[in-house]
């Protein structure tokens, strides 16, 4: 996707040789006609594929997975870090590792929202080194349903991520790729 390499080069800041700040666009300050243009795009690449839930993790892949929703005609549902009271006691569980926080996490999704008949597209901002899609992907297979595809708006190449989901048989679809970062420097697959 041109638009969104151009939009990493114009509006990112790189930081040491792993770290992308977007947060002018996608995850803090929010582009709304652009996250619809990558919502188009996401419904481009899945099509022709039965998916009848969005599942994200909060809070970075809220925005782009409520975005996208809206051209697959489907709900989104996200895993919650934090334990609340208004989350009911019956929840598909898993941890996740966050890199970005040196800290591991434990995601919940309530059960009633993810069933045996649901076929899932997960969305999420970044894939760095793949534990949150692989901890909603664990959520998935708690649920007995079908993991369609994961998509990811910007993909670390260089981490080991995508090599993580290909490992695992996971259909990856990664709307900008970047082979590295070095000294302020990034370059895309």
């Amino acid at each position: 996707m041109e638009s969104l390499k151009n939009k990493i080069l114009n509006e990112g800041r790189v930081e040491g040789n792993d770290i992308l700040k977007v947060d002018n666009f996608l995850n803090h300050r929010l582009d709304i006609d652009f996250l619809n243009e990558m919502g188009k795009e996401f419904k481009k690449r899945f099509e022709g594929k039965s998916i009848n839930k969005i599942l994200t993790i909060e809070a970075s892949g809220i925005a782009i997975a409520a975005i996208a929703a809206q051209y697959f005609n489907v709900p989104v549902v996200f895993a919650k870090k934090t334990q609340s009271k208004n989350l009911d006691k019956e929840v598909y569980e898993t941890e996740v590792y966050s890199f970005t926080k040196a800290k591991y996490y434990s995601v919940k999704v309530n059960k009633k929202y993810l069933n045996k008949e649901d076929n899932i597209l997960v969305l999420d901002d970044f894939l760095a080194n793949g534990r949150a899609a692989m901890g909603l992907k664990d959520i998935v297979e708690q649920a007995e349903a079908n993991l369609v595809g994961v998509g990811i708006v910007i993909e670390k190449s260089f981490q080991e991520g995508c090599k993580l989901l290909e490992e695992n048989n996971v259909n990856l679809e990664s709307l900008v790729k970047i082979k590295s970062i070095k000294d302020g420097q990034i370059v895309f697959k």
